[in-house]
């Protein structure tokens, strides 16, 4: 992996990460394909859109359909027929959401497999195997994923818990050629995340992800530890921020220093009838859609506005008809794309913050992620 960062506005980084497999322009976001897919859309129209990295679930590629099947197909590339660059989760943040299912202790995690009910034991090497297994072109370490709301003392001890386990990853990941990217956690005390990532940077990684946030944070909340710890992140090598996913908090993290973007909101909310557009979010479950003939954004060059009135795929998804979550999921990755591409020229041009400004006005009655 090779970092470069051609632009800057304020702490906003314009840049490009090579892979072997590709090209990937940052700031980028990253859809997620949890088991091998992004769901209802295929590789071909992702590319179509603008998307040039996607990310993976070791956790649940190892339960379900195993790593040795994703290895006899030659990795996950060949698995599920992306060729371009892929990141994988270390299953770390399963830690997280499978609280009540799970025992963390200094070894490991054990799981009640959320597939068949077994005991799953998941451990920094066993992760770091897996990853290599599904030959990702980026390896996440195996951290804790702090809970929230935490105290300091129960951020520290889960961030001291996160350390080790760096230190345990980056031993097991050796010489591999793929990119290993640090974890840095601490809650929503800027001191332990300080702290956190002058230890990480001690160890040595390609990379550094900022987790622990979008689990229940203010917007406000969120913005004071990225604005205290982006001054503090090696200005050579690639950003992060993992989870967020709203428009006005990914072009609020890029004015922080971020480089790269995963959440599942786009393809979540796509199923759920919240599509975006530049003037907010269109619910189309709305009646005021039931005969509408034009398509959910007018200039949109996406496959589902370029075909579709909203009162034709409100009937699909009235209906249930499978092919409204597939519609609705192109016009929301085409429509995260392109908002990727405006944050950048914007950032080339010196004119994030208007756009910013632009986004905050757009999405300003906008309600909680889901």
């Amino acid at each position: 992996m090779k970092f470069q960062v051609t632009h800057t506005d304020g702490a906003a980084r314009r840049g490009v990460l090579e892979f072997a497999r590709g090209t990937v322009q940052t700031p980028a976001f990253m859809p997620v394909g949890t088991h091998g897919a992004v769901r209802s859309v295929t590789p071909e129209e992702l590319r179509a859109c603008g998307t040039e990295m996607v990310l993976g679930n070791t956790f649940h590629l190892m339960l379900r359909p195993g790593t040795e099947v994703v290895k006899r197909h030659g990795g996950l590339h060949r698995f599920m027929h992306w060729p371009g660059p892929i990141l994988t989760d270390s299953g770390g943040y399963q830690v997280f959401s499978l609280a009540p299912w799970r025992e963390v202790g200094e070894a490991g995690v054990r799981f009640r497999s959320p597939v068949d009910g077994d005991e799953v034991f998941l451990d920094p090497e066993q992760s770091i195997a897996v990853q290599h297994a599904l030959d990702a072109d980026v390896v996440m370490v195996f951290d804790e994923c702090t809970s929230h709301p935490a105290t300091r003392e129960q951020a520290r001890a889960s961030m001291e818990l996160s350390l080790r386990w760096a230190e345990r990853s980056r031993q097991a990941h050796g010489g591999h050629s793929a990119a290993l990217f640090g974890i840095g956690q601490g809650g929503l005390y800027p001191e332990l995340r300080l702290e956190c990532q002058q230890r990480l940077e001690k160890i040595g990684f390609d990379g550094y992800a900022v987790g622990g946030l979008s689990v229940g944070e203010s917007f406000e909340e969120r913005s004071t530890v990225l604005g205290a710890l982006g001054p503090h992140l090696p200005a050579g090598q690639p950003r992060y921020l993992m989870g967020v996913g709203r428009p006005v908090d990914i072009v609020d993290a890029v004015r922080f220093g971020m480089d790269l973007f995963d959440c599942v909101i786009p393809t979540r909310h796509a199923r759920n009838g919240h599509l975006f557009t530049r003037g907010g979010v269109l619910r189309i479950r709305n009646r005021r859609h039931a005969g509408e003939t034009e398509p959910i954004e007018e200039g949109c060059a996406c496959y589902t506005c370029q075909n579709y009135s909203r009162a034709y795929l409100r009937h699909l998804d009235q209906g249930r008809e499978i092919l409204f979550s597939r519609l609705a999921t192109l016009h929301n990755l085409h429509y995260y794309q392109q908002l990727m591409r405006e944050i950048r020229a914007a950032i080339e041009a010196g004119k994030l913050r208007a756009l910013a400004g632009r986004l905050s006005e757009a999405y300003r009655e906008e309600g909680p992620e889901d």
